[in-house]
């Protein structure tokens, strides 16, 4: 059987599970919309750039292109202000992604297999924001990740897209159809002997309603145990997440040089929540000494 394109050489997540292998693909799911997939895809770009990886992007989202206009911001903001930053390599589908998406699905498909094919070989991590629907590129995304990063608001509303609640027990009956979407392409990945890794995160974190948050935390245990992800660190809720998008930076980026006029200063423990993020990704070693500069040029840049 021919080696589906997924498929290259070089060390496995066994041999350093806390290192990026060559060509690395993050795929950002949840096949529903606001949840923060492409926030949290920026995010994860941007801090790994900083962190001296070659990261190339695709927005597979065809109708919304947020991703992209978030990177299209980014090259327009850093001259005009005249600083400099690191930008990612972006590959995209077609000149005009909504006139793709309106056509056949085979040649979404067959440009996505394309684009991420050329990405895998010039970068360290490529880094795939989905739609919040079930498309036939989303499920090739799905298909070449080593890594699924799932963002999910606080509230049962979002957990039904993990998994069905018994409506008088509250107690979980079954997983959902992205889960199985998931399952699906971990299963022909393992079969091809390839890996799929996924996480799932809460975002948007507030410090109220204590009671759904046992309730839902209760609930997204017992589904990791069955659908088979981890649960990663939360993300709070933020008003610095969001309040940048316009000048395609993150939190990552900020400095004394690179802050755009009424940007709220993130804290450090902003800092602090990012680092541990990368950390339960496995993006980035756990060790304090492998991480020290470059949370120090972090800290530098939140200053």
């Amino acid at each position: 059987m021919n080696k589906p394109i997924w498929w290259r050489a070089g060390r496995s997540a066994d041999d350093q599970p806390s290192l990026p292998p060559p060509g690395r693909v993050i795929v950002v799911g949840n096949e529903k919309g606001g949840a923060g997939k492409s926030t949290l895809a920026a995010l994860i770009a941007t801090a790994m750039m900083y962190r001296g990886s070659r990261v190339a992007v695709i927005d597979a989202d065809l109708r919304q292109q947020t991703l992209s206009r978030f990177l299209a911001n980014r090259r327009r903001w850093l001259p005009a202000a005249g600083v400099e930053a690191p930008v990612p390599m972006e590959f995209k589908l077609a000149d005009d992604p909504t006139l793709l998406a309106l056509g056949d699905p085979a040649d979404a498909v067959a440009r996505f297999e394309e684009a991420i094919t050329v990405a895998m070989a010039q970068s360290d991590i490529v880094v795939v924001d989905t739609p919040g629907s079930d498309t036939p590129v989303s499920r090739s995304a799905h298909l070449q990740a080593d890594l699924v990063v799932t963002p999910m608001n606080d509230s049962f509303v979002d957990f039904d897209v993990l998994g069905q609640i018994d409506p008088v027990s509250l107690e979980l009956m079954r997983p959902s159809l992205y889960t199985r979407v998931v399952q699906e392409a971990r299963e022909t990945r393992e079969y091809h002997g390839r890996r799929l890794d996924w996480v799932v995160l809460r975002n948007r974190m507030s410090g109220a309603e204590a009671r759904n948050r046992e309730r839902l935390t209760a609930g997204l245990e017992t589904l990791s145990r069955q659908a088979g992800f981890r649960l990663g660190s939360s993300l709070r809720e933020r008003v610095a997440y969001r309040e940048m998008f316009p000048f395609g930076l993150t939190i990552a980026d900020l400095s004394p040089t690179v802050r755009p006029v009424n940007v709220s200063t993130p804290r450090q423990v902003a800092r602090e929540e990012l680092r541990d993020l990368l950390i339960d990704l496995r993006l980035i070693a756990q060790s304090r000494a492998a991480n020290q500069e470059a949370d120090d040029g972090l800290a530098a840049r939140l200053v």
